[in-house]
């Protein structure tokens, strides 16, 4: 992976006591965004797999893997990539005009997610055409 990449995958630090193990989250060593929510993603049903989209201006995000695994899907003006992440092991920060979804979701999948926004249903910073962001990223 290049440097010059928007996103950054992580691998977390899992600390094995005797009879559990333990991963350390430390905030600061990930993002660089005042944290407004947190959410999980979990029971993936049908498809295994979540809307892709890339947020216009607001939302930057990182998503832990916490169990089970999935692919997220990314594109940061260099291509589509797929990136594996398993759990307790991985992360991955997504800011703002990073498009992304998630796909090939284990049964046992569990993703926390950690925003910099609250939520809003009317969507207004959410871009779901890849055609409209690819031509978004060209004007920035």
């Amino acid at each position: 992976m290049a440097d010059d990449r928007r996103y950054k995958v992580f691998t977390l630090k899992n600390i094995q006591a005797p009879t559990f193990t333990m991963t350390a989250l430390e905030l600061k060593e990930y993002i660089n965004f005042t944290v407004k929510r947190v959410y999980f993603i979990t029971s993936p049903k049908g498809e295994m797999k979540s809307g892709n989209h890339a947020h216009r201006a607001e939302e930057d995000e990182l998503f832990v893997q916490l169990q089970g695994q999935s692919t997220i899907v990314v594109d940061d003006g260099h291509g589509l990539e797929d990136v594996v992440l398993s759990g307790p092991q991985n992360a991955i920060s997504v800011p703002h005009m990073v498009w992304h979804g998630f796909k090939d979701m284990s049964q046992d999948c569990v993703i926390v997610a950690i925003t910099s926004t609250n939520y809003d249903p009317v969507r207004a910073d959410y871009c779901e055409n890849y055609e409209e962001f690819q031509k978004l990223l060209k004007e920035e």
